[in-house]
């Protein structure tokens, strides 16, 4: 179920964001993805265990870095670090034994990281064959 929701959500997220026009602007999926790689920093309090945080918080980190480039130099890595972030959520049970994911929280959150970021590539993909190079992730 968590990852029919995940898609699910996912796919709600990004056509919202397109409609709204959210999306114009070029730190909008950047700031998403950082605010997808605080969610086990959440999960390390209720954990309570320093170890924990200080592992939860350098596994963020190279995820926010990528998002900061996403913003500073292209937004591809931002799509980047959307996807993989999906990708670690798969085996991240294998990083860190942090007591306080809920069970069904890797499997939605791989499921809606990933589709939120082959979303977001293909529309860009489709933008820049279509009109040339796009300002920000022109996906309004």
């Amino acid at each position: 179920m968590e990852y029919i929701v995940g898609i699910s959500l996912a796919l709600f997220f990004c056509a919202a964001a397109a409609g709204l026009g959210m999306d114009r602007e070029r730190v909008f999926y950047p700031a998403v993805a950082i605010a997808v790689a605080s969610y086990y920093l959440a999960f390390a309090v209720v954990d309570g265990r320093s170890e924990v945080m200080l592992s939860e918080v350098a596994i963020a980190a190279v995820f926010i870095v990528a998002a900061v480039a996403g913003f500073q130099r292209s937004p591809w890595f931002a799509v980047v670090a959307l996807g993989g972030h999906g990708v670690m959520d798969a085996f991240h049970h294998h990083l860190v034994h942090n007591i306080g994911v809920p069970q069904v929280w890797p499997g939605f959150c791989m499921s809606f990281d990933v589709t939120a970021a082959v979303i977001v590539a293909w529309v860009m993909l489709a933008r820049a064959r279509g009109q040339g190079k796009q300002r920000g992730f022109g996906l309004g």
